[in-house]
């Protein structure tokens, strides 16, 4: 009787990403930012105009899988992973993120100021890219998610502890609950990672380009 077995193979594909800003020796700030499940890398880089500058670059990966949102006829977004070959796919987003750090970060000043951003599900992703690789940088910037918590960070404090974390929440966000937010740190503080900040703004599930703003000229135009 034939037997059914299932196969992976490495194949070459397109991946995409969006700018805003030109890499250049007077970049001083490059952001790296992850979207969150169903968004498009194109629309969400909007959200940093609030910050745009001459001297600021934003990279913005786009999650691998694509696929319509409710529906045949619905929007076209993008994910990151699901739980399905998961491993597989960390691997490829992985990949994909560490090579755009790789393309961009000799375009830049020298000392410019690297912020790893992350927004819902990119959070999990930036820091599993971070986790594999462990890219220089100053800032990680998780807002309205949270890291994941099947990676062992104690072997890795020291990589942190000269690296400003904050941690964003919305008073208005139907996804970070109370319970929910109570969860998320209690996971940071077993991790190890000690420091992190807390930035709670009056908002929803989204990024608010005016906290944005502020926490950018406050934190990182420093």
């Amino acid at each position: 009787m034939s037997t059914i077995q299932n196969h992976d193979i490495k194949v070459s594909r397109t991946a995409h990403y969006s700018t805003l800003g030109t890499a250049s020796s007077s970049t001083k700030y490059l952001i790296i930012a992850c979207h969150g499940y169903g968004q498009m890398a194109k629309r969400f880089i909007r959200k940093f105009d609030a910050i745009a500058g001459d001297d600021v670059l934003v990279v913005a990966p786009e999650g691998l899988s694509r696929f319509y949102w409710g529906g045949l006829t619905g929007e076209v977004v993008s994910s990151w992973m699901t739980k399905e070959d998961r491993l597989s796919e960390i691997e490829d987003y992985t990949h994909f993120i560490e090579g755009l750090y790789q393309k961009y970060t000799p375009l830049v000043a020298q000392d410019a100021k690297i912020v790893l951003f992350g927004f819902s599900q990119g959070c999990a992703t930036i820091m599993r890219w971070a986790m594999h690789t462990f890219p220089a940088c100053d800032h990680f910037a998780f807002w309205a998610g949270m890291i994941p918590e099947d990676i062992n960070y104690q072997p890795h404090l020291d990589y942190f502890a000269d690296k400003e974390v904050t941690l964003f929440h919305g008073d208005k966000d139907p996804l970070i609950t109370p319970e929910r937010l109570a969860f998320i740190k209690k996971v940071i503080v077993e991790t190890g990672i000690e420091g992190v900040k807390e930035y709670p703004y009056q908002g929803e599930h989204k990024i608010e380009r005016s906290f944005l703003k502020t926490w950018f000229e406050e934190s990182v135009r420093v």
